[in-house]
């Protein structure tokens, strides 16, 4: 599992230049994002996305980043149906901002607004929402984009320093989820979830800490979060998932 572009394939600046008569046609559905089984949440999230979604965390180079389960085989999107809607009420961000995206510096200083030249919603034809209008300004449509961005980009901060906690006080551990489909064995790693005997184990002082700034509300509605390891169960129509080792395996409850 990785949190990497993920579904971005040709992201480029946008510019007057480049795209002063491109626009943007969006409602073709999700099935650029049918080949995922994961994506990045921000902390925000939690509360919308816990009821539908397993929540676990996932290393990003040195960062440790929550993600959410959308299918059990690498290059499957189970939340993707059939005529590209999605099945979920709720819709990840990191979906929902597509085709656009931030490109950053090297220092994390300068952001550049990008956006993904392979999308199908692009066109020079007209249809959907202009990127930049006749005199090479760029549209209301463009400064809405930029807005949600720029919110992502804040959550994702506050989601970071969240995560760090997470790390400082040793509360991950990895777990791998097992599924077994008549002769066919399926096994999902690389993430990490929160040990609970190791949350309950902490100071008072401590937990009255996280508690008073709703981290510990996050931290308890990722541990509920893992029972929907039961929806990607029955999307399919999966065993019940075994014990995995070493680690720490999901049981998804019914």
């Amino acid at each position: 599992m990785t949190t990497q572009l993920l579904i971005y394939e040709t992201a480029v600046p946008v510019s007057s230049t480049r795209h002063g008569k491109t626009s943007v046609e969006l409602g073709k559905g999700y099935g650029f994002a049918r080949s995922i089984n994961s994506v990045p949440l921000m902390a925000l999230e939690f509360p919308l996305a816990a009821s539908e979604y397993a929540i676990v965390f996932a290393q990003n180079g040195s960062d440790v980043l929550p993600v959410v389960i959308l299918g059990a085989r690498p290059g499957e999107n189970l939340y993707v149906k059939a005529d590209e809607g999605w099945n979920a009420s709720y819709v990840p961000a990191f979906v929902r901002r597509y085709p656009f995206v931030f490109s950053t510096t090297e220092d994390g200083k300068s952001f550049a607004l990008c956006v993904d030249e392979a999308f199908q919603g692009l066109n020079d034809q007209g249809r959907g929402q202009a990127l930049f209008d006749a005199e090479g300004k760029q549209t209301p449509y463009v400064d809405n984009v930029l807005k949600f961005l720029q919110e992502y980009r804040a959550q994702f901060v506050r989601t970071q320093a969240f995560c760090r906690k997470l790390v400082d006080l040793k509360l991950l551990e990895p777990m791998r989820a097992q599924f077994t489909v008549g002769a066919e064995k399926m096994s999902l790693g690389g993430f990490h979830a929160i040990d609970r005997a190791k949350l309950k184990a902490l100071p008072g002082e401590t937990l009255a800490q996280l508690a008073a700034t709703d981290e510990l509300e996050l931290m308890y509605l990722h541990l509920q979060s893992l029972r929907n390891f039961a929806v990607v169960k029955d999307k399919l129509g999966l065993t019940r998932p075994q014990p995995a080792g070493e680690e720490r395996a999901v049981e998804a409850a019914a």
